[in-house]
């Protein structure tokens, strides 16, 4: 992972609310399944899921400055889950 200096987490701008996650979430799956037209999607929900997770894990990771535990944490996961899914996403 990067150095805790590097992992500060920027606060979101309060001028504006934003839509929840689900509502992106949404959006991009609708988008995917638009672009892929009549082509049938094979492991749309391993695809979706992966896509998430990574993104997900590094900010939380930037949030918590680094340290495993209180990410786990955060995650509500158990801390050796949490190595597991670092190495396996090269993080």
């Amino acid at each position: 992972m990067n150095s805790p200096a590097s992992l500060r987490a920027e606060p979101a701008p309060t001028s504006h609310p934003q839509p929840a996650l689900r509502d992106y979430v949404a959006k991009a799956v609708r988008r995917y399944l638009l672009d892929l037209g009549d082509c049938d999607s094979h492991e749309l929900h391993e695809i979706v899921l992966r896509e998430i997770e990574v993104p997900l894990l590094v900010e939380v990771m930037r949030h918590c400055e680094g340290n495993q535990s209180r990410a786990a944490a955060v995650l509500g996961i158990n801390r050796a889950t949490l190595r597991k899914k670092l190495r396996q996403y090269g993080l």
